[in-house]
């Protein structure tokens, strides 16, 4: 009774001791004398102890980063880079025997990839263009490490920084643009003004000048009007006027102290009566005394 109870506690020891659990979301390698036989899912295994031994691949998400490490552009500007990036395994045997450190060969990988996009680029392209070198590095990784078991779901770009000569270069590049844009604009302005004040110098020339025509328009209108009432006053009025008009002409010339006495033409024969005139006078003048 005591052998058969040894017995089966040895028999109990073995099974327990080739009882495994694989937890969720893992998966687990069974090898048989060190040779790969089969996958098994998670939940509770039963290996043969000594013969063979399970080896455990977490299936779940993993982050990782990738250091500062230096690409030389397009232009040979050197600049320093870091990455993170997010991964899992997808088959759990390329992922454990296919290499001896698969995560080592992804990041070597995506390193490679990088530094030939980056290659292709200026310098002042791969500085801005950070969104554009995260997609194309994704597409470029994106079936190669299926060989290493692993699918990498997100690859960031943490930092594109140009080498401290560089950084000082630009620096100075910088603020000779931000002068030369000052210096511009200060220009363009003054021109303004220029361009102002000279409109406003014509524009005051311009308007005194259509003062002054105005007034004399209005002033010749004026005049206009004026020759144009007399015309018409003079079209209207008798001879009677105009012969009142011209005696009154005659009696301010002769109480002159000249002797010249102006008439017209038509009363030029009227002269002749003057003398006739004179002596009747001065008989008259005699017969009262």
């Amino acid at each position: 009774m005591l052998v058969f109870l040894i017995i089966a506690l040895l028999v109990i020891i073995f099974l327990l001791s080739g009882c495994r659990v694989v937890p969720q979301n893992n998966e687990g390698l069974i090898e048989t004398l060190g040779k790969y036989s089969k996958t098994v899912k998670a939940g509770l295994v039963f290996i043969i102890p000594v013969i063979q031994k399970m080896r455990r691949v977490s299936l779940a998400m993993f982050p990782a980063e990738i250091s500062k490490y230096s690409i030389i552009t397009k232009d040979n500007a050197e600049i320093t880079t870091s990455l993170t990036l997010n991964y899992l395994v997808t088959d759990s045997y390329k992922y454990f025997y296919n290499n001896t450190d698969s995560v080592k060969s992804m990041v070597e990988l995506i390193r490679g990839h990088l530094r030939d996009i980056i290659g292709r680029m200026d310098l002042n392209d791969a500085l801005g263009s950070t969104s554009s070198i995260n997609t194309q590095l994704a597409d470029a990784i994106g079936d190669l490490t299926d060989v290493y078991g692993i699918r990498v779901v997100r690859v960031n770009i943490d930092e594109l920084l140009p080498s401290a000569e560089i950084q000082r270069a630009m620096d100075k590049q910088l603020t000779a643009d931000r002068e030369k844009i000052a210096a511009i604009e200060k220009a363009e302005g003054e021109a303004k003004n220029i361009e102002l004040t000279t409109k406003a110098k014509n524009d005051a020339l311009i308007a005194t000048a259509k003062a002054k025509a105005a007034a004399v328009k209005t002033e010749a209108d004026a005049e206009a009007y004026r020759i144009n009432q007399l015309q018409a006053s003079l079209a209207t009025a008798s001879d009677g006027y105009f012969k009142n008009q011209s005696l009154d002409s005659f009696n301010k010339l002769a109480e002159g102290p000249n002797n010249l006495i102006v008439t017209s033409k038509d009363d030029m024969t009227n002269l002749a009566a003057i003398p006739t005139t004179a002596k009747i006078w001065h008989k008259a003048t005699k017969d009262s005394d």
